[in-house]
């Protein structure tokens, strides 16, 4: 696995908040082991991005009722995150600055988003915005962290990952571990929040 490094924050930044939800946290219907332990470091850095007007965007899964990821529907998943109720809120403990773009994804019934840029013309908004480097960090490693890193990388974005601010649903043991290994492979950097320095404002 590739080294961790220090970097220090510069114009055309942007970090991306993936899916800190309650459903996702312990408690909720898809709840990943310890995921509320990102929460902290992600506040930290969205600090100090917001500080420096950066731009900071959260995703969300915005499900439909009927949403072909449910298991009712033959697929993996229990019912989570539908649109509108209490568990695809942002947890309260969850700092999103006024400044950040709140990105809904998976809000078609027949339509599986594990990607923030899936559908959400997220990719052409960082663009416009004279994006090239995105911090990624949130719930879970092994699918919407992922799936979001790859994209970024495959629409040449430079993306860094933030180990301390990523959990894995881990639905077979070492899923993660190898998420990370993959996003890695691919050309992802790997740091922490706390190896992250603000730029001067």
């Amino acid at each position: 696995m590739a080294t961790e490094t220090t970097l220090k924050l510069q114009a055309g930044d942007a970090l991306i908040v993936v899916d800190v939800q309650n459903d996702f946290l312990p408690g909720g219907a898809l709840a990943v082991t310890g995921g509320d332990a990102v929460i902290a470091p992600l506040n930290c850095l969205s600090g100090k991005f917001a500080a420096t007007g950066l731009a900071l965007i959260f995703s969300r899964d915005w499900h439909p009722p009927d949403h072909c990821s449910f298991s009712e529907n033959g697929a993996p998943w229990p019912r989570h995150c539908v649109a509108g109720t209490h568990g695809a809120e942002f947890p309260g403990a969850l700092a999103v600055p006024d400044t950040a773009r709140i990105v809904s994804k998976a809000t078609q019934a027949g339509e599986e988003a594990y990607s923030a840029l899936q559908g959400t013309g997220l990719a052409a908004t960082l663009r416009d915005q004279g994006v090239r480097r995105v911090f990624v960090g949130g719930l879970a490693t092994d699918y919407c962290i992922r799936a979001t890193v790859l994209d970024l990388l495959d629409a040449g974005f430079a993306t860094i990952l933030l180990l301390d601010a990523v959990r894995a649903v881990d639905l077979q043991p070492g899923d993660g571990e190898n998420a990370i290994r993959e996003m890695s492979a691919a050309g992802a950097l790997l740091t922490r929040t706390s190896s992250v320095e603000s730029r001067p404002q």
